[in-house]
């Protein structure tokens, strides 16, 4: 996989829906790791374990816990993607819920981009530990 590395000038250039694009394949694969690194199971259940973190409600919440922690570079990349217009929400999501994780996603493809991989790690480590939190 080849690093970009973009400069935030050449990001702004990205149309928005772009980059939560990656950042939606971005915070997919770093879910992946996270529950094959810390778990053995199945295959099925690992999926199922996916699917329940990397959905509309999933990620509104976790952008709503990590919304204190981004500097004011990420949170004008957040709004950005959450200020989209978009065509179609999820049928299992609110609106609302939609353009938060539209946010979320832009904020992980603006980072992806930017080569900021340990503040990508950073920010998910924050996202799963508020997860598992609410699980207990």
């Amino acid at each position: 996989m080849k690093m970009l590395n973009l400069s935030a000038e050449n990001l702004n250039e990205i149309p928005t829906l772009n980059l939560a694009f990656i950042g939606d394949g971005v915070y997919d694969l770093l879910v992946r790791e996270y529950l094959v690194s810390s778990s053995h199971l199945p295959v099925g259940e690992l999926n199922r374990r996916k699917v329940a973190l990397v959905n509309c409600k999933s990620q509104a919440d976790a952008v709503r816990q990590i919304l204190p922690e981004l500097s004011e570079e990420e949170t004008t990349v957040f709004k950005r993607g959450r200020n989209e217009k978009v065509s179609s929400p999820s049928k299992h999501s609110t609106i609302a819920d939609y353009h938060a994780a539209t946010g979320l996603e832009t904020l992980f493809g603006y980072l992806y981009l930017k080569g900021e991989i340990d503040r990508l790690n950073e920010l998910f480590r924050s996202i799963i530990s508020f997860a598992a939190e609410s699980h207990d």
